[in-house]
Order: structure tokens, then C-alpha cells, then sequence
């Protein structure tokens, strides 16, 4: 009977390793979903020649397509950052119209004109660096959901107390024109929805144009 009772005792002392390792494979995958952003997930879904046709395709459309109306909802001079409000109904067409009027104008040095210099008195440029975003939402075309964008989607939780999530703000960008002329190979970029290369997050709009 002893040697029957020391069996029961072993066998009731601790886990099985197995289950152990499965607890801690199920716990660390739950830690990771819950710190990436939801949007990591979403990825351009063509090769870089079907983008590009596509992207080929828009542009050609909006050649005929009329610019919106706009207005500047927001202006954060320390991120080189506006944004700007077009009206709900306004189609994908008309949002790339409006990214392809905002380069020619700063090319032509009209477009201080009509959004606010991001860098007065550059000799360079008065966009020498910016982020144009577009949103259709007014909710969200606001000095927080910009500052958001423009730190980034891995910037400390406590840098900016928003109250509007990185993808929640990234998934309602319809367009994003970014001027950096210190980069001598891509000066100018532009794309429906909105990417963080740097991070591989792409909003599911997303859509590079040029």
C-alpha cells in the first residue's frame, strides 16, 4: 500500500512538461497579438507590376476627373503635417486628381497658396518636407489624428494621449502626398489610403500612385 500511495503522490506533483511548453506557446502568441497593431495583417495584395499598371489606371482616369473641393483642417507645424477635408462622395478618382494637383502646384510654387507652407523661408522649398493627409471624415481630419499618424504606429503609448488608435486613423487617410526633397531618389510620393514602409503596415485602401 505505501509504494501504491508514493506512485499517487508522483503522479499528482506538478504539470506534464508538454502541457508546460503548450501553456507557454499559447501565452506568448496572445502577448504578441495584443501588441502589434491590428493593421500588420494588411499588405499590398499585387505584385509591384500589377501596382503599378493599377496605378497607371488611376492616374490616367483622373485626367478627366475634377479636383474636389477642399479645406485645411489642421496645421502641425513641428511634423511639416496638414490635412485636409474633401466631401464624403468624393470617389477614389477624384482623390488622386487632387494628389496630382497638389504636386503640380508645388512644382509650379502655386501651392502655398492654397495649404500652409510646411517649411517657410526654406531656400529650398516652402515644401521642401510634408505630409499631406486627405480624409472625407471630419471626425478624424483633426491636429490628433495627424500628430498620431506622423509619430508613427510604435511610438511610446504615452507620447501623445490620443484618444484615436494609429489604425484607426490610418485606415481613414484616402490620400497621402509626402514631400522630402533631401531624398534624391523619391522626392515625392503619393498614394490612396496610407503605408508605414518602415513598418510594413499598409492601410487596406492602400495604393501607391507615384
Amino acid at each position: 500500500m505505501p509504494d501504491s500511495d508514493n506512485n499517487e503522490q508522483n503522479r499528482r506533483v506538478g504539470l506534464h512538461p508538454a502541457i508546460v511548453i503548450f501553456g507557454v506557446i499559447i501565452g506568448l502568441w496572445i502577448f504578441i497579438q495584443a501588441i502589434i497593431p491590428k493593421s500588420k495583417d494588411v499588405q499590398p495584395p499585387q505584385s509591384t507590376s500589377a501596382r503599378s499598371e493599377k496605378a497607371a489606371t488611376l492616374l490616367k482616369d483622373a485626367k478627366s476627373a475634377l479636383v474636389p473641393t477642399f479645406k485645411v483642417t489642421a496645421h502641425v507645424e513641428g511634423m511639416n503635417a496638414v490635412s485636409l477635408l474633401v466631401p464624403q462622395q468624393t470617389t477614389d478618382s477624384q482623390i488622386v486628381a487632387l494628389l496630382t494637383h497638389l504636386k503640380e502646384a508645388r512644382t509650379n510654387g502655386d501651392l502655398s497658396s492654397q495649404i500652409p507652407a510646411t517649411t517657410p523661408g526654406n531656400n529650398v522649398d516652402e515644401f521642401a518636407v510634408a505630409d499631406v493627409y486627405i480624409f472625407s471624415d471630419p471626425q478624424y481630419a483633426v491636429t490628433e489624428a495627424i500628430e498620431i499618424l506622423s509619430v508613427g504606429a510604435h511610438a511610446p503609448g504615452d507620447f501623445y494621449q490620443s484618444t484615436i488608435p494609429f489604425e484607426v486613423a490610418m485606415e481613414q487617410v484616402r490620400g497621402h502626398y509626402t514631400v522630402n526633397l533631401n531624398d534624391k531618389t523619391h522626392p515625392e510620393r503619393a498614394s490612396l489610403g496610407l503605408a508605414e514602409e518602415a513598418t510594413g503596415l499598409y492601410s487596406k485602401r492602400y495604393q501607391p500612385l507615384f
